[in-house]
């Protein structure tokens, strides 16, 4: 196996793995390198690798299950509503330019914090890349027959409110076109009609960046917050720029200086925007650097 010419190939798979494991660019990152070093140094032993995939997805597999095993004490005292880092399709470094689907949305990744560690592997391995339940046994060291126990209580949990009829492309297209347009113009009634009557809106701030601290439901609430928070954007000069992050549409917030101060993604369903996940914690966002400071933009710090 030649390291180098396989490398560009296993780095976005492992990539692939760690991220829908971890729910973190950053941890994914970490894993796809402790995963190429093992590779690297099981080829310089001289061992030859019969297949460079699935062992690359075994060791990226492994390494995230225990990533998460060391996270979780962390994740259970996060300030606030825990939400993945967001995965923009136009990522500049192609290590991260994963095939996008429904299982990298948001909706997913925090539903899948609902699994152990186990769970997590045997569904992403099963779900996002269609392993069968022989493959997915050798990874993760079990019988068969458990992993399809395993995977079957693990999708149970993972659908349990799930998406009732989502948008289809031209309804979501347009939906989301009127959002913006509504946003920017500040008009309530406007980004009423877009959102649907149950909409919940939930920001992760994780202590380091200003964030309401419990998700907020309801059209009339959401979007005279969403209006609040633009008008007072609007005096910092604050810009909106459409795109698409973990497979749905989204909004990337930035200052006047173009740095990104957070990324808004949206869950388009046949009656309206449905879910909205605000991601702030400027940690989240290093992958999408330059990062701004929120705090520093609300007391007339940021920018020039």
């Amino acid at each position: 196996m030649d390291l180098a010419v396989e490398a560009p190939t296993l780095r976005p798979l492992m990539f692939s793995i760690a991220y829908r494991m971890l729910g973190s660019v950053a941890d994914a990152e970490d894993v796809v390198q402790a995963g190429m070093l093992r590779i690297h140094e099981r080829t310089r032993a001289g061992q030859r690798i019969e297949r460079p995939d699935a062992f690359a997805s075994t060791v990226a597999t492994r390494l995230s299950i225990d990533a998460l095993r060391s996270a979780r004490r962390s994740r259970e005292v996060y300030v606030g509503p825990w939400l993945p880092e967001p995965l923009l399709i136009d990522e500049a470094d192609p290590a991260h330019r994963i095939e996008q689907d429904e299982t990298v949305s948001v909706a997913v990744l925090t539903m899948l914090e609902r699994l152990g560690p186990v769970e997590r592997a045997v569904f992403v391995l099963r779900e996002a890349l269609g392993f069968d339940y022989a493959e997915i046994a050798e990874v993760v060291e079990k019988d068969p027959a458990a992993v399809r126990q395993i995977m079957h209580r693990a999708r149970q949990r993972v659908t349990t409110g799930a998406a009732r009829y989502d948008a289809d492309d031209a309804d979501a297209a347009r939906l989301v076109g009127e959002f913006v347009e509504a946003l920017r113009a500040g008009d309530v009634q406007a980004l009423m009609a877009v959102l649907a009557d149950d909409v919940v809106f939930t920001a992760d701030g994780g202590g380091k960046a200003p964030a309401i601290q419990r998700p907020m439901s309801g059209d009339v609430a959401v979007a005279r917050f969403l209006v609040g928070l633009m008008r007072r954007g609007a005096t910092l000069g604050v810009t909106l720029e459409p795109t698409v992050a973990n497979a749905e549409p989204c909004v990337v917030f930035r200052g006047v200086d173009g740095a990104t101060l957070c990324v808004l993604t949206l869950h388009v369903e046949a009656d309206g925007i449905s879910a909205m996940s605000n991601q702030l914690n400027p940690d989240k966002l290093r992958h999408l650097a330059p990062v701004g400071d929120l705090f520093a933009l609300l007391r007339g710090e940021g920018g020039e």
